[in-house]
């Protein structure tokens, strides 16, 4: 089956969000299908620049087309029609031109898609948001399977996006709490609906962790034939020796960004940070790893490492005491799962439906509401080791039973037949 997947950019050097999501499934469904990924020559979701070159590539087996954007974006000029728009009487072409504000704008990518269309049995869209979604999936509706990373945001509310919905003949959804907000706010025509998710996948930690082990218990390690020295056996001795941390530490992985909630979280530890100081103790450390898009504290009890390597992350995921989650704001949240799957327990934002429903199903987690509710769960889970362990074992069995890449294909390949069987016998004429 020929699969084309439209996603407004795509490389190994994005480690979130949709497109995160969108590789890890291209890469695992290209040994069954013939995989498209079609794109843009953007890196950077800030300017939307041409940084990737144009034309074919592959990337880890999966073949790619990558079209120019025709316009970089000002990120300030966009806030302020952003902030207009939504709180403004508008008209259609308004939204139009927010959409191309927006980016990324590919006149090219978008003529590709609605002259070839018909040369793919099933089309794949990741997110509503954008562009390549908004207009690609009027070029073969009944052939197309919108994955909308949809949460409840400002901009789903515009006009343009009943639409969107309303057009595909799959919708597949990350989480349970994804399709109720889409079925309460979207009138949807779609053959085939399925919470679909996203897989987890965590190589670089599954390589170090000796097979017969429980990490969560125990926590012994062997890189090799010859049995490591004491000091490299415990869980995450690796990591925290290149990293230089002693004690525990708290990490971060993403975005760092206000709206990924990294300025409420920096509020908040300098709060925690400042009550174990007069306390007469060493605050842990907040470990970052990501992109930094806004300004980072300078206090001692902070550390940044920037993008780290995808075997790297892993490391740092299970090398963490506590794994934290501030984004109000998720359509799925890797983060949460990824360190559900080494066993490290995770610390969420209570506004993001999306995390509280995941920490509540596998009681792997705790969240918070407010400043206070951050300082004593953080407080409580620093504290209590045995707690760590057992949240750390519910949330390895939360993955085992929902987010296995078998579960995750099985679905998809269900959708796959869906939607491609009523358009099969126009297409044999």
């Amino acid at each position: 089956m020929k699969v084309g997947f439209v996603i407004q950019r795509y490389g190994t050097e994005i480690l979130g969000g949709a497109e995160y999501c969108c590789r890890l499934l291209a890469e695992r469904l290209a040994p069954r299908h013939h995989i498209e990924v079609l794109t843009t020559c953007a890196r950077d979701y800030i300017t939307w620049a041409n940084e990737y070159p144009e034309g074919a590539d592959r990337v880890r087996g999966v073949n790619i087309r990558r079209f120019p954007t025709s316009r970089t974006r000002d990120i300030q000029e966009f806030n302020r029609y952003s902030d207009w728009i939504f709180n403004n009487p508008h008209t259609r072409q308004d939204e139009m031109e927010w959409l191309r504000q927006q980016g990324p704008w590919s006149p090219a990518l978008q003529e590709y898609i609605e002259k070839h269309a018909s040369q793919y049995d099933v089309l794949v869209f990741f997110t509503y948001l954008y562009a390549p979604s908004v207009l690609g999936l009027k070029a073969d509706p009944s052939r197309s399977i919108l994955v909308p990373t949809a949460h409840d945001e400002p901009a789903i509310h515009l006009e343009i996006f009943k639409e969107v919905f309303s057009l595909p003949a799959g919708l597949a959804y990350l989480t349970e709490a994804e399709r109720r907000f889409v079925r309460r706010t979207f009138e949807l025509r779609a053959v085939t609906e399925e919470i679909a998710g996203c897989g987890v996948d965590m190589p670089g930690s599954r390589d170090q962790i000796a097979p017969d082990t429980d990490t969560t218990s125990g926590e012994t390690y062997s890189a090799g034939p010859e049995p490591l020295a004491p000091h490299l056996r415990q869980r995450g001795a690796f990591f925290r020796r290149r990293h230089r941390i002693d004690g525990p530490f708290v990490l971060y992985g993403g975005r760092i960004d206000p709206g990924k909630g990294c300025e409420e979280l920096f509020e908040y530890f300098a709060t925690y940070a400042a009550e174990a100081e007069a306390a007469g103790a060493d605050p842990a450390t907040l470990f970052l790893m990501g992109t930094k898009l806004m300004p980072i504290p300078e206090e001692p009890w902070v550390r940044f490492a920037g993008t780290l390597s995808d075997q790297e992350r892993a490391q740092a995921l299970e090398a963490a005491t506590i794994v934290v989650v501030p984004s109000p704001y998720e359509s799925l949240s890797l983060l949460t799962l990824e360190a559900f799957a080494v066993g490290t327990p995770v610390l969420g934002n209570a506004r993001s439906e999306v995390v509280t429903e995941h920490c509540r199903r596998s009681n792997a987690g705790l969240y918070y509401g407010d400043r206070d509710e951050f300082v004593e769960s953080l407080k409580v889970l620093l504290a209590d080791e045995r707690l760590r362990r057992a949240l750390g074992r519910n949330g390895r069995e939360y993955i085992r039973r929902h987010y296995r890449w078998d579960v995750i294909i099985a679905t998809y390949e269900r959708m796959f037949q869906a939607v491609r069987e009523p358009a099969a016998p126009a297409r044999r004429r």
